[in-house]
């Protein structure tokens, strides 16, 4: 039996892998066990090729592997497209009788899946639940779990349905008990504890609901959809307005206009949607008005891979908006950190009144995790207008040595509130004043930044010190880089990583690096953003960089090959 176990569930769009997938991983976590999710689809609703992948394990995971242990094909095309992802000594399910394969082949396992499903449920559509309870039994795993999981993944359905998915479930859990090869995939002894499945758009739902976000608007964009599906699916319980725009511009200034009349707001999409806010970045800039966005990046230029994954926006997040003004970008590499830094984005969205960036990607977004409730904290949240009666003197963009002016409510302050798209005095009116112009820029730029500068987040380093190589990146690489140093053998290896990316964390990054041995970047993009970024804010060159740029993310096993092969560009 193996500590850990990789499974692979491949078929059409439409068949129903995530369905099976998120059951299999709450099963798991339901047997105390951890899990480590992600999705590889197609951009299309039906057909194509899509696979959901799962890793289990007693210990916390944290990547993807690049071979799967068992590898269940839901059409014929899944077979020989997949077979080359086996593992040595794994198992490939399938039917043979309906798909017209010939049984018998070493590692091949003949499960009827849709014969089950007739019989045990009434109709060959339940046989992803037959796959489910294969699994669960192949797996060592006790039913009780998976029908739990299935009670849950319907709930709210008819009671009928969730019988029949029980019954073709246990029908193929049944079949997996009387089939001696298919047993022994047990992936190790549960640890226990509670634990919740929650991906990276799930986890900054949860923390934008909890900061009190009261508007998101958007235009769906995969793969930032799933935020706001979430917000949408608790709305009415936590009196939230989501409004589907009708395209991004009108996204982004719905929600600047909803955070000027002071509701905290927010707003999502990728890439391509990002460039369409620009223009409403720099008004928000301009007006001191908070306002989130969520970047969740997919492979560009133009519409590009739409459901894949890449971390090209990077220089992008950093220059977007005409002009010069104070920004802060957040770069989360866990569902914690985006639940965490989600929370951190509209507490300095509204605290310095200026636009706060979160740069997160496809694998962040649509992966999965188990993770700890208890790892969802944060501070109570605090509101920074104006209350009570207001001077009669009010300037909504008073200047001071803070570079944050007093912010009241329109319609809630007794006096007149000014705003203007212009530059503007301290009171809101349009000049063409030099001296004005200047101070403002101060106030708007310098100001704001020397004060985000003293409070980024610092780069988190394990293992730097007398390391043979240092690891370098930021967003959805944390947890491949984590566990590269964790299971290198032939060469000490630390990493650091950035969980904000500006202001840019010089002193720290050149402490960190001044004395590695060799350092590299790891990186979901072509250009090396990230060790040009360190470059250019540090002076320190790196050793290189491993790219990858398919739109797939980085597996376990990629990165750990080119470390030993030393591929570095």
């Amino acid at each position: 039996m193996k500590n850990e176990l990789t499974i692979r569930i491949a078929g059409e769009a439409g068949q129903g892998m995530q369905t099976i997938g998120a059951v299999l991983c709450r099963a798991f976590i339901s047997a105390g066990l951890n899990v480590f999710a992600n999705q590889d689809y197609m951009s299309r609703i039906r057909g194509g090729n899509n696979f959901f992948q799962l890793r289990v394990s007693g210990k916390p995971a944290h990547a993807p592997r690049r071979q799967a242990d068992i590898i269940v094909a839901l059409d014929k095309a899944s077979v020989e497209l997949h077979r080359p992802a086996l593992a040595a000594g794994g198992l490939l399910v399938a039917d043979a009788k309906k798909y017209g394969l010939a049984a018998g082949t070493a590692g091949f396992a003949d499960v009827p899946l849709y014969a089950l499903a007739a019989q045990a449920a009434g109709a060959e559509l339940f046989m992803n639940s037959v796959a489910c309870g294969f699994l669960t039994g192949a797996t060592c795993t006790d039913f009780k779990h998976a029908e739990s999981a299935i009670r849950r993944a319907f709930e709210g359905k008819p009671a009928e349905i969730i019988s029949k998915n029980i019954a073709a479930a246990k029908a193929g859990y049944d079949f997996s008990l009387q089939q001696a090869d298919c047993r022994g995939f047990a992936p190790g002894a549960g640890t226990g504890g509670e634990a919740l499945l929650l991906d990276g758009n799930g986890a900054m739902a949860l923390a934008a609901i909890k900061s009190g976000c009261k508007f998101y608007s958007a235009y769906p964009m995969s793969p930032s959809t799933g935020l706001m599906e979430t917000l949408a699916q608790y709305a009415e319980q936590f009196g939230i307005a989501v409004e589907q725009a009708e395209d991004e511009i009108a996204a982004v200034n719905m929600a600047i206009g909803a955070s000027f009349a002071g509701a905290r707001a927010m707003t999502a999409t990728s890439g391509g949607g990002f460039a369409l806010m620009t223009e409403g970045i720099s008004l928000a800039a301009m007006t001191e008005t908070p306002v989130v966005i969520a970047d969740m990046q997919r492979p560009a230029p133009a519409t590009g891979f739409p459901t894949r994954t890449e971390q090209a926006d990077l220089d992008f997040a950093l220059h977007a908006g005409h002009g010069e003004f104070a920004r802060a970008v957040f770069t989360p590499g866990t569902p914690e950190q985006a639940f965490a830094l989600t929370a951190k984005a509209f507490d300095t969205a509204e605290r310095y009144q200026i636009p706060v960036f979160i740069l997160s990607d496809q694998h962040l977004a649509e992966s999965y995790r188990s993770v700890r409730p208890s790892d969802l904290n944060m501070p109570p949240v605090k509101r920074y207008v104006l209350t009570g009666k207001i001077a009669p003197d009010y300037k909504r963009y008073a200047l001071n040595d803070t570079g944050i002016s007093p912010r009241a409510l329109p319609g809630l302050a007794d006096c007149v509130v000014y705003a203007d798209s212009d530059e503007h005095t301290e009171e809101g009116h349009i000049t063409e004043d030099a001296a004005v112009r200047a101070a403002m820029v101060r106030k708007r730029f310098h100001l704001k930044m020397a004060a985000l500068a003293r409070e980024t987040e610092k780069p988190q380093a394990v293992g730097v010190e007398n390391a043979d190589i240092v690891l370098v990146g930021f967003g959805s690489t944390y947890g491949v880089m984590r566990e590269a140093a964790e299971s290198a053998r032939t060469i000490k290896t630390g990493f650091i990583h950035l969980s904000q990316v500006w202001p840019f964390p010089a002193q720290e990054m050149e402490a960190l690096l001044k004395n590695a041995k060799k350092a590299v970047t790891v990186e979901n993009n072509a250009a090396g953003q990230l060790a040009r970024l360190i470059r250019r804010e540090t002076g320190i060159k790196l050793a290189g960089s491993i790219l990858k740029f398919d739109g797939r993310p980085f597996d376990l096993d990629y990165l750990a090959e080119a470390l030993v092969a030393g591929r570095f560009q």
